[in-house]
């Protein structure tokens, strides 16, 4: 499998690479949209207006994003894998051969570990909009407001940072081999 996928990705690379940016760029970006430009005009509309306009759009975010982020994991561990991290750092039996391709290879485990929270939080603010729109079918405005207030508040700029972070590290990943 490990020599398809090399085969595959050295074969498809400048697509694999852009695919992952692309979709790190609408994910991340999305996020930055919504919390910086769309949450702010929501401020000015009228509270009973607000909600339902809230979870629309972050419904529409959601969805397209999704695609996206399924996207990005799959070219995550395509690359991780076609440019041998893991090969350059360790022998078969996992002894460290190259102490600096080590460390490059920790940081692929920590730049995956991100995307993957990232992902986690995802789900968990698709849960809580789910739960927002149930309680706006019911009438329970409260209740909805507390369900949405925690992604826009603290969520969504956790993934922005987090994303930030994770974009950064494949920039320095991108240029920490030939």
């Amino acid at each position: 499998m490990k020599d398809i996928m090399v085969e595959f990705f050295w074969n498809n690379i400048e697509i694999t690479v852009f695919l992952h940016v692309i979709s790190a760029v609408i994910w991340v970006g999305g996020m930055i949209a919504m919390r910086f430009a769309a949450h702010y005009s929501f401020q000015e509309l009228e509270p009973v207006q607000r909600l339902p306009r809230t979870a629309q759009a972050l419904g529409n975010l959601f969805a397209i994003v999704a695609p996206f982020i399924a996207i990005l994991i799959a070219t995550a561990v395509l690359m991780a894998v076609g440019w041998g991290f893991r090969a350059a750092a360790v022998d078969a039996n996992s002894n460290i051969i190259d102490e600096v391709a080590y460390g490059v290879y920790q940081l692929v485990h920590v730049k995956e570990a991100i995307w993957m929270v990232m992902a986690m939080n995802y789900g968990y603010m698709v849960w809580r909009l789910v739960k927002a729109k149930k309680f706006l079918a019911l009438g329970d405005m409260p209740a909805a407001k507390e369900m949405l207030g925690m992604i826009g508040k603290y969520l969504v700029p956790l993934n922005i940072l987090l994303g930030l972070v994770a974009i950064y590290m494949g920039v320095v990943l991108r240029y920490s081999h030939t």
